[in-house]
């Protein structure tokens, strides 16, 4: 994954203060090249590990060294309001959204994934305006809604030979998680700056990964997944890469998505969805073998076209405001 904003206008003056454009730039490059190697780490993870036990070790693992570091570095302990709005966000953000991509990615390619998980800048722009909070999107923005929608229906009907047997079944639901997982990515991060959540990105972060860890291994409990966890029977490889999930996926590309989504509007913060797919196909591809086919080819070039028309459309329409 894609994600993790809220409403489309410009932030208030309590904001905290413009950070440098170097630091807008780093986080944005951490952005779109660490998560779009995340979808084949998380491949390479869900192969051994079940998904849901991997996500509650990621994130409460990850979570707990960043909150006790910002604590030791003198950072205030968070309110209560704040522990209620980590646990709502976090839930939305990686509870649900993290881990249907973690579940869906048992059946369906990392890059495909991705090309799913793009979809999230279509959801936080019709949301808004759908749910009344928010001016009608700008016609560009309009019609990238509509491609993004036919790109999603390409791939996600695109079933050709496996259709009505088990394999093609467990694919159709892996993808209609990813598209869940989108739809949950979209309102949290919709959510995010509503909510009264610490200043300070890093201190957001950890509460959010500690509040969705639990919430994940409850929901590996509930599925069973504990007990077919044999932590010695897991070969390095699964191993090894849920430690970069934990460092890389979640420290660093989290900690600058929800940094980002402080400091910028969210269709810019949502932009890595021009890359992230881009990165994991080559990736996935290079790595994993996985192939791309034609419906594939379509349903990419629809999904980045209504991205792009997305965000451009975002920006006419702040321009003319």
């Amino acid at each position: 994954m894609a994600p993790p904003a809220g409403r489309l206008t410009a932030p208030s003056s309590s904001s905290p203060p413009t950070p440098s454009r170097s630091a807008l730039l780093l986080a944005f490059a951490t952005l779109y090249l660490v998560w779009g190697s995340t979808y084949l780490a998380i491949r390479i993870a869900v192969a051994s590990l079940p998904p849901f036990v991997m996500g509650a070790l990621r994130f409460g693992g990850a979570g707990a060294v960043l909150y006790v570091f910002l604590r030791l570095r003198g950072l205030p302990r968070p309110s209560p309001r704040n522990w209620g709005a980590a646990f709502l966000v976090g839930g939305l953000l990686l509870g649900v959204g993290n881990g249907l991509v973690c579940w869906s990615e048992q059946w369906v390619p990392s890059g495909q994934a991705a090309l799913i998980v793009a979809t999230v800048p279509l959801w936080m722009t019709a949301l808004p305006w759908l749910a009344g909070r928010g001016q009608r999107p700008h016609l560009a923005a309009l019609v990238g809604v509509a491609l993004g929608l036919a790109g999603v229906a390409t791939l996600v009907g695109g079933l050709s030979g496996a259709r009505g047997t088990a394999a093609g079944a467990a694919l159709f639901g892996g993808r209609l998680g990813l598209l869940l997982a989108s739809l949950s990515w979209a309102v949290g991060s919709l959510w995010s700056r509503r909510l009264p959540l610490p200043k300070e990105a890093a201190m957001a972060t950890a509460m959010e990964m500690l509040a969705a860890s639990p919430l994940m291994a409850v929901t590996a409990l509930a599925r069973g997944e504990w007990g077919r966890f044999h932590p010695a029977a897991i070969p390095p490889g699964p191993w090894i890469a849920l430690a970069y999930l934990g460092v890389f996926g979640s420290v660093a590309g989290f900690g600058s998505y929800v940094f980002l989504l402080k400091h910028t509007t969210p269709a810019r913060a949502s932009t890595y969805a021009f890359v992230n797919p881009l990165v994991a196909v080559v990736l996935g591809t290079a790595v994993l073998g996985e192939t791309i086919g034609a419906r594939t080819g379509v349903a990419a070039l629809l999904i980045v076209s209504a991205v792009a028309a997305v965000i451009w459309g975002s920006g006419a329409r702040r321009t003319r405001a």
